[in-house]
């Protein structure tokens, strides 16, 4: 029997060519929800899923009877609930390493954007309001030299800390971490504890996971504890914030400027403050959107769920204690 796979995102043609020699492909790159009947009726025939962003709730899977791998096309698998996945023996993978370099990139885009205002000062020429030479008034903060603290060191993580500490002079400081003895030889870097790292960073960057421990994370207190003028960057995921609290602490002025790329709600509702502050640099979630990166983040996801199908092991699993119980 020639098993079947439920496509929800966009694939190359080759990539789709690909599958096709070997699988019944169903392929439904424009799904915006899992209630729409031409997902759900491809779903209840699926033994294989690919794609991102798509809410896969246990209610769903109850429609999916023949359901024996999901390859998201995503680092972060908070969209999938990944015990009932386990107990069912579906298993997920995901694909990390393949957009590190690109989402550092992006996290480090928003700390020199945030701290050089180089968004509103942009604008500045697009709205015709530079008249004269800037004053005091828009003059941005230096990234040199500075403290940047991670608020965990994974492989996203040390990306960004290895740009601020070996491109720009910054002293590197982090928490929510294992110890990384080889990172703390290689970068200067120190593991503090939270209250300690956000006194003395001048710029905190967050790329922790959403778990069940990190979920908001971040409210008020953590803001009031920042280093007075700090800078605050978000490319892990919204809901490790806790939104309301941010604005309040823009506003106020108790956080400097925030440069975010996730969000509670996404997309960003548009009557958000964060829209329109001057002191927020907001992106739509881009962290890996450049087309060589979503283009492999695709490939390692058919490499992957043409080997779970094969009953091979995949190349970047999640919950891989399903093939040692089927071993």
């Amino acid at each position: 029997m020639t098993k079947r796979i439920l496509v929800f995102r966009e694939l190359s043609d080759e990539q789709l060519a690909s599958l096709r020699q070997d699988f019944s492909v169903d392929y439904l790159p424009d799904t915006q929800s899992a209630d729409e009947p031409a997902f759900i009726e491809a779903l209840s025939q699926a033994h294989g899923l690919v794609g991102s962003s798509l809410m896969i709730t246990p209610e769903l899977l109850d429609q999916a009877p023949n359901l024996e791998a999901i390859a998201s096309i995503s680092v972060g698998y908070d969209n999938y609930p990944v015990d009932e996945l386990t107990r069912r023996g579906i298993l997920l993978c995901n694909t990390p390493d393949v957009l590190t370099e690109t989402t550092a990139d992006t996290g480090f885009l928003l700390i020199m954007c945030t701290a050089r205002r180089a968004i509103e000062l942009a604008e500045l020429i697009k709205q015709g309001n530079w008249t004269s030479n800037i004053g005091r008034n828009l003059f941005g903060t230096d990234v040199h030299g500075k403290t940047l603290g991670m608020i965990g060191l994974g492989r996203i993580g040390a990306a960004i800390a290895r740009r601020g500490a070996l491109g720009f002079g910054m002293n590197i400081l982090y928490t929510k971490a294992s110890p990384k003895p080889e990172l703390e030889r290689e970068l200067g870097a120190r593991r503090l504890e939270m209250d300690e790292l956000l006194a003395e960073a001048d710029i905190v960057c967050v790329t922790v996971p959403l778990t069940a421990e990190t979920e908001k994370l971040f409210g008020a207190r953590e803001f009031s504890r920042m280093k007075p003028g700090a800078i605050f960057v978000n490319i892990g995921r919204g809901k490790v914030v806790d939104e309301a609290a941010m604005i309040q602490a823009l506003e106020d002025g108790t956080l400097h400027a925030a440069g975010l790329d996730v969000f509670e709600q996404e997309p960003l509702p548009a009557g958000s403050p964060l829209s329109s502050m001057k002191n927020v640099v907001a992106l739509p979630h881009i962290g890996s959107a450049t087309h060589e990166t979503r283009n492999a983040m695709a490939q390692r996801a058919v490499d992957n769920i043409r080997l779970a199908l094969d009953g091979k092991r995949p190349l970047s699993p999640v919950n891989d204690q399903i093939l040692l119980e089927r071993n």
